[in-house]
């Protein structure tokens, strides 16, 4: 069994041109419910960022926002979840999400979203974490950096001594069994599991 019972989700916090992106983020939402797996996410009520959480929360799921002060306004901070981390600054709310998940999912969204999928790639190449990261690629938003990072490795930027590691789905259904089949098994449940057998025998 998986240790996977919160998942960080980076998206826009705009809707996009694409209505398939906000079909996406409410589908995504009711699966992470369904599952009883906490969504940690960036606070916001407006744009996937809102559409995701709120539907998590429709679905009788758990909702974390982490927001920095400075954005509670702009993006609207979404009071119905069950907890909201206010934090002084960028630098904190990512590593309180870092900190608070189990794996990380980039759904489409801006060069904020860019930023935090590509500071979690580096983290674990370099040994920092080895957390599951999957990028999302719906209607093949991310083929550009899929593309640039194959195009890295190519010519070496990315070698064999420190390879990036990350997952890649084109449909919201095959996010959770893929980062289930990645995440670290639970050593807790592995051994309560090993002593009940042994108990029984």
């Amino acid at each position: 069994m998986s240790t996977l019972r919160t998942i960080c989700v980076y998206c826009g916090s705009g809707p996009g041109k694409n209505p398939a992106f906000v079909a996406a983020a409410r589908e995504f939402g009711k699966i992470l419910a369904e599952n009883n797996i906490e969504l940690v996410y960036g606070g916001g009520s407006i744009g996937l960022m809102g559409e995701l959480a709120k539907s998590v929360l429709q679905h009788g799921g758990k909702v974390t926002g982490i927001i920095p002060d400075f954005l509670t306004g702009s993006e609207r901070m979404l009071q119905t979840a069950q907890e909201i981390i206010v934090t002084r600054d960028l630098h904190e709310r990512k590593r309180l999400m870092f900190e608070r998940s189990d794996a990380f999912v980039a759904l489409p969204g801006g060069v904020g979203t860019l930023e935090e999928l590509v500071e979690q790639l580096t983290w674990e190449q370099l040994g920092h974490h080895s957390k599951p990261i999957l990028i999302a690629d719906l209607e093949g938003f991310w083929k550009p950096l899929l593309a640039l990072l194959d195009h890295m490795e190519n010519l070496d930027f990315i070698h064999l001594t420190a390879p990036v590691h990350y997952l890649v789905a084109n449909c919201i259904d095959d996010i959770l069994p893929k980062l289930r089949d990645a995440a670290p098994p639970d050593k807790d449940v592995e051994k309560t599991a090993e002593t009940e057998a042994i108990e029984r025998m």
